[in-house]
């Protein structure tokens, strides 16, 4: 019997989906809840499973194609499977050395796991084989950095390996947007037109935190398995700093404010899809080990396509660090329909006067951008001050002195 492989309903906001990979052809086998395809949606990437056992009979979308929820995608005629097969990209990759080029040239790569879409894209366009590159994800899974370093690699090699593009050229590539990165172009548009924003800013020596995280960072990875970070620091200051200012926290709807007596922290996560917000639920609840293991998880999952859809909605207050990047100082913008986003941004040793003396302290500029048709500048200012003076004294968190 023939079976209908359809588009899941992935959310209520989500109604459509892009066909990023197939793991399987026609004519594969495929075992009950074996991934076969990978979806792109306009928020996540997720693995779409079999829902039965059987062989691929018809792959009704090319990759690339955009399909509806419902949209049926293959077909699968159902039959006993006795193990399951490796996915297509696999497949293909272990009969490249036998099919495509010597084995003295093209190194088997039967033992690597699936190909991201982004990677793919890059082998693509660089003319590479996935057997080529070294893979670092986990599972085996080829990422888009792994490529990238390999292109840089051989870019830094002898010209003759790499001949640079003509004197002149103008050349272009057009590049079709995915739909997470069209879903971020029309939030950060949709902030801006929906909201008055505002950016206020403040300085932080965080002297303190680097000198706790120093006193407890070997006890601390001994007890919990986790390194102490700066994210879970600021993560509890700003719920401090929430409490007394539940205005950031809260939303608006029509003409009322909606005031969150919960504390859903987003936290920005960059994949090579584009920007990423998993939520840390009731954070008030979270310890500080709970808080960066839960930041890893979402990070590493985020990177390779495993983040859930609904750890990416609601989120009450946002936090994002720029500061990994290097970014001295910038003005975020708000999350809709939050009111608060924190920008976090590097820290750099500056000479700054204490008790009538200049010293040199580690120093980060941190920015508050809020919506200004609920949360009043003197708000912001002072919500802003309080993270500051919770980073420079941590045991006020403790005491809510």
């Amino acid at each position: 019997m023939s079976v209908e492989v359809k588009i899941p309903a992935v959310g209520e906001s989500v109604n459509e989906a892009i066909i990023a990979q197939w793991f399987k052809k026609v004519g594969d086998t495929v075992a009950v809840d074996e991934p076969i395809a990978e979806l792109e949606t306009d928020k996540v990437t997720l693995e779409l499973p079999s829902p039965v056992s059987g062989t691929i009979l018809e792959l009704k979308v090319e990759v690339g194609d955009t399909a509806l929820v419902g949209d049926v995608i293959a077909m699968i005629e159902e039959g006993e499977v006795a193990t399951p097969s490796a996915p297509a990209v696999e497949d293909a990759a272990a009969e490249a050395p036998a099919t495509e080029a010597p084995a003295a040239t093209a190194p088997s790569s039967a033992e690597q796991g699936p190909i991201m879409p982004a990677a793919a894209r890059l082998l693509a366009q660089h003319g590479l084989q996935a057997s080529d590159v070294k893979a670092t994800g986990p599972g085996g899974r080829l990422l888009k950095e792994d490529v990238e370093n390999h292109v840089a690699g051989a870019a830094a090699a002898p010209p003759a390996a790499a001949p640079a593009p003509a004197l002149g050229s103008r050349d272009v590539e057009r590049v079709k947007m995915t739909s997470i990165r069209k879903r971020i172009a029309e939030r950060l548009v949709a902030a801006q037109q929906g909201a008055a924003l505002l950016t206020t800013f403040n300085e932080v020596d965080m002297s303190a935190v680097m000198e706790m995280r120093k006193r407890y960072k070997d006890s601390f990875l001994d007890r919990h398995g986790v390194k102490l970070g700066f994210m879970s620091f600021f993560v509890k200051a700003t719920i401090d700093a929430l409490r007394q200012f539940p205005r950031i926290n809260a939303k608006i709807e029509g003409d009322e404010i909606v005031y969150h007596n919960y504390f859903d922290i987003g936290v920005a996560v960059t994949t090579d899809r584009g920007l990423m917000v998993p939520v840390l639920r009731n954070a008030e609840a979270m310890s500080f080990a709970e808080v960066e293991n839960a930041i890893i998880d979402y990070g590493t999952r985020a990177r390779t396509g495993k983040i859930k859809l609904e750890e990416l909605e609601g989120g009450t207050f946002t936090i994002s660090n720029g500061g990994i990047f290097g970014s001295m100082l910038s003005t975020p913008i708000i999350n809709p329909p939050q009111s608060g986003v924190l920008g976090m941004h590097n820290i750099v040793e500056r000479p700054v006067a204490v008790n009538g003396e200049v010293v040199i302290r580690p120093v980060m500029y941190l920015a508050l951008s809020y919506d200004h048709r609920i949360v009043d500048g003197r708000e912001a200012v002072t919500f802003l001050r309080r993270i500051k003076e919770a980073i420079e004294d941590p045991s006020r968190m403790l005491l809510e002195a």
